[in-house]
């Protein structure tokens, strides 16, 4: 790069470093936070060179390949990179950039949060109480399940599932946990490497992998089915991980104690019927969404354009190409 500051476009608000961002570089922000559309996406792309997206701008093959030859750099709000065409990235030598290891523990709290929220029907009495339906106290009134001792399998053991496992434990939870590797033992938690067989023997199935090739609708109709009835399904990783169709099938037949999901297919156009039905907590995705995270995660998107700027390596360079 020469001497002249990178035209950066950001695609939303980023708290505590936008006054910086504006400083170092020729930034182009989004003072009304408005999700760009597809047009805007190419627009900005053919604009910049460096674009800044979310999670929610999903980028393919074809607004790539219309974006011109001024952009260079993508660098990433969040660790998660699906919405992005990483083998287009790849073929125009585009360099790709995320934020990892800021939102672990967030993500963490708010996956055991839905652990709880869902066992003890919290949200369906906040919902009683806000309706002026509660009659008062009743030893057979709103009764939810214990902790202890239960079944916690946690799909995906990365950083996230690790921090998870550790709070789990302090409810006494028995954590088991399939990953494409086995552990050390200090996390505390058992290695189950048939993903049909965690999922078996699951009283809580909490989903913290990525969205792969691999990954999508992996719990699909025939794993609901072979879950015990009465397991409470949580999901804090990427909505496409279930097949909501047949999530939804086994709620409403009580086959399944519950969900507790933070994350959707198409959201923020979620189904109504999560809505509608009391044993699902539904929240608007809240994972990592702390002001701590998130002003971290901008400062990590400083620290990658500026270490790129310089013609240096990022520090979170993301590979796009083959292994």
């Amino acid at each position: 790069m020469s001497n002249t500051k990178p035209r950066v476009i950001v695609t939303r608000r980023l708290p505590g470093v936008e006054a910086r961002m504006s400083e170092l570089f020729d930034a182009v922000l989004n003072p009304d936070d408005h999700p760009f559309t597809r047009e805007e996406l190419v627009a900005a792309m053919r604009d910049c060179d460096v674009l800044v997206p979310c999670v929610n701008d999903r980028i393919d093959a074809e607004m790539i390949a219309e974006a011109g030859e001024r952009m260079k750099l993508i660098a990433n709000f969040g660790a998660g990179v699906n919405h992005l065409d990483l083998a287009a990235l790849h073929s125009r030598g585009i360099v790709l950039t995320n934020t990892p290891d800021v939102f672990t523990e967030d993500t963490a709290d708010i996956t055991m949060a839905l652990i709880l929220m869902a066992s003890r029907r919290l949200s369906e009495g906040v919902r009683m109480v806000a309706a002026g339906e509660w009659t008062g106290w009743a030893p057979s009134a709103m009764l939810g399940r214990t902790l202890k001792g239960k079944v916690l399998g946690i799909v995906g053991m990365g950083r996230i599932g690790q921090a998870l496992a550790r709070r789990a434990q302090a409810f006494e939870m028995r954590v088991i946990y399939t990953n494409r590797r086995r552990l050390a033992d200090e996390c505390g938690a058992t290695f189950e490497p048939d993903l049909d067989a965690l999922i078996a023997r699951s009283d809580y199935l909490s989903l913290n992998c990525p969205a792969t090739d691999e990954t999508r609708g992996l719990l699909d109709a025939n794993r609901i089915a072979a879950m015990k009835p009465g397991t409470f399904v949580i999901n804090s990783g990427r909505g496409d991980l279930i097949d909501e169709d047949a999530l939804i099938a086994a709620l409403e037949s009580g086959h399944l104690g519950g969900a507790g999901l933070d994350v959707y297919i198409g959201e923020p156009d979620l189904r109504q019927q999560f809505m509608a039905l009391p044993n699902v907590v539904a929240l608007p995705h809240l994972g990592s969404a702390t002001v701590e995270g998130r002003t971290a995660a901008g400062e990590k998107i400083i620290a990658n354009i500026l270490a790129w700027a310089k013609g240096e390596t990022p520090p979170d360079l993301v590979a796009t190409g083959p292994a």
